[in-house]
């Protein structure tokens, strides 16, 4: 009776139209009713601690970073560098695509802002170039969604936080699962491209990839900074955030000279809108959250759960299944702040480790950013690069597979996840 007040509170909501961070609300407060607690002092409270969180400091330092890399020429420079390295081979703006994009993955953290700044500095330059406009922009949405992988990843800072678990070490162990999501890329599309007759652009000399290299130096090395300042503890993932916000806007306004004084209010509100919006989504998870825990919901979706416990790897499809599907209907974080309380439980009972679990979870959530008919990016997309809907959608398809097809290798194979981890957090 508990799951089905749960379940109906917060879907009813949501097909009423009600926001998704009020919904959750009323879903707390439905569960508070049916357990005769209602106390409107404690759904405030909650709300409030929910917020009151030191790790959750990084989303809004992230979010301005990336607001402020898109500003500043960092991201221009980075495709610069990645045209000057493969832009003369057969479909090579798409080799540059999935480069840049897993360079400034590790930039921002933001699909969205990724996504974004793909789409509005590549699309125009691959259909002047005779590329097929819905193949161009589905690659650019597919290349997208590695930022929320690869470290920083506001993702997993949301996802530490609601589950309780080692935000460094979720970082540390993305880097591979987010380079492996951009080989399936690169496959992908020499795949989809090998026999396109689209005229390249001329190899880069020597001289013009050093140079290249030389202008792109300081956006390259803010990842390496963050990388290894985590990785021999210099310092935690939310200090990372302000160095990394720091760094790009001292590089920005004094170094490269393309950010001016009277943009920065434009950009800092632009993070503080986007950044509210998650934050006010997980205080309003933290109520649910807290009412899963004291209605015992974990305990009565164990035991439903019962029979797959002693096989781990048939759970972890189960719950990679049942992601899939929310996904095609919920954004990012509004998934992972309703299943978290829910799944996490779940995962130690059946001893799978959390980080591992925590890779997976963030991977499949990702790509349900790019999964129709919601899909976040593909919108996104669609609208920096004046591409329909339908087109965007068409193109991604084949991008979208060759990533699931990666996630579903990693769950009966999570030594490809787990080895090179604890590598890097070991």
């Amino acid at each position: 009776m508990t799951i089905t007040i749960f379940l109906g509170a917060l879907l009813g909501a949501m097909a009423l139209g009600v926001p998704i961070a009020f919904s959750l609300l009323a879903c707390g407060a439905a569960l508070m009713w049916h357990m005769d607690m209602f106390d409107p002092q404690i759904l405030a409270q909650n709300t409030i601690e929910g917020a009151n969180s030191f790790p959750l400091l990084a989303v809004p330092f992230f979010m301005l970073a990336g607001e402020i890399m898109n500003a500043g020429g960092l991201s221009r420079r980075i495709v610069h560098f990645a045209m000057t390295l493969v832009g003369h081979v057969r479909g090579g703006l798409g080799y540059v695509g999935i480069m840049a994009a897993i360079i400034m993955a590790a930039l921002s953290g933001s699909a969205v802002a990724d996504a974004a700044a793909l789409a509005a500095l590549l699309l125009p330059m691959m259909n002047r170039a005779g590329y097929d406009t819905a193949r161009s922009a589905g690659l650019l949405s597919a290349a997208g969604i590695i930022a929320p992988i690869i470290p920083p990843s506001i993702g997993f800072v949301v996802f530490g936080v609601a589950a309780n678990v080692s935000i460094s070490k979720l970082f540390m162990a993305g880097i591979v699962p987010g380079l492996m999501l951009g080989v399936a890329l690169w496959v992908t599309w020499w795949w989809l491209v090998r026999k396109d007759r689209i005229q390249a652009a001329p190899r880069a000399s020597r001289a013009e990839v050093a140079a290249a290299f030389k202008d792109a130096t300081l956006a390259l090395v803010m990842p390496l900074i963050v990388v290894v300042g985590l990785k021999f503890g210099v310092f935690t993932p939310t200090e990372a955030a302000v160095v990394a916000a720091v760094y790009a806007l001292v590089v920005s306004t004094l170094v490269y000279q393309e950010l001016k004084l009277p943009q920065l209010y434009r950009l800092f509100e632009a993070a503080a809108k986007t950044s509210a919006i998650i934050m006010f989504l997980v205080a309003a998870a933290m109520v649910s959250a807290w009412m899963i825990t004291v209605a015992n919901l974990p305990a009565e979706v164990v035991s439903l759960l019962q029979p797959l416990l002693d096989r781990p790897t048939l759970l972890m499809l189960a719950i990679m299944v049942l992601t899939m599907v929310v996904g095609t209907a919920m954004d990012m974080t509004p998934t992972i702040l309703i299943l978290t309380p829910v799944l996490m439980p779940i995962v130690k009972a059946a001893g799978i480790d959390p980080v591992y679990f925590g890779v997976l979870f963030m991977i499949n959530n990702a790509i349900g950013l790019i999964t129709p008919p919601v899909g976040t990016v593909l919108s996104t997309v669609a609208g920096v690069g004046k591409v329909s809907m339908d087109d965007v959608t068409r193109g991604v398809w084949p991008f979208m597979v060759a990533q699931f097809a990666v996630m579903f290798l990693m769950v009966f194979f999570p030594q490809l996840v787990m080895v090179p981890a604890r590598w890097f957090y070991g």
